[in-house]
């Protein structure tokens, strides 16, 4: 992992290290979210545009949200879910059209949230880009174990 993950995240906190994500990508959001019973809610969120984070995008039921993808399958990606079979019968297939995305555990190693790039709009995540969003998972659910709790 570059080392610049591992100093933002001891130096500035969870939400240099999405700012350092996003910067990366062209997606316009780089966030975590925590899972609960029947709502995903943001703990950090970054928006390329600088613009206040919308309440639909902060708080999303958890049947319309992606998340379910995440915890069946350890991870999720799709550049354009508008055109994707898996979200065929989806609630969010032509809201969220790209997702990249990869689980938070808690300390006892049960999926608690996610960090996860996205977009309204079909793009493209290059695998090494996700790579690295999975390896900073790793320094960030460690970080972060009690708010995934």
């Amino acid at each position: 992992m570059p080392k610049t993950i591992e100093t933002l995240l001891a130096d500035q906190g969870a939400q240099a290290v999405l700012a350092y994500l996003n910067a990366r990508v062209p997606h316009r959001y780089t966030g975590i979210y925590k899972i609960r019973s029947d709502l995903v809610t943001s703990l950090y969120l970054h928006d390329k545009q600088g613009e206040l984070i919308p309440e639909n995008i902060a708080v999303v039921p958890f049947e319309a949200s992606i998340c379910p993808f995440v915890l069946r399958d350890g991870w999720f990606r799709t550049d354009d879910s508008s055109a994707d079979e898996r979200f065929a019968t989806h609630p969010g297939r032509d809201y969220t059209i790209s997702y990249h995305g990869v689980p938070l555990l808690n300390p006892a190693g049960a999926v608690a949230g996610t960090l996860c790039h996205f977009n309204f709009t079909a793009m493209p995540l290059p695998d090494d880009e996700f790579e690295l969003l999975h390896r900073a998972a790793l320094s960030l659910q460690v970080r972060l174990a009690g708010v995934l709790g």
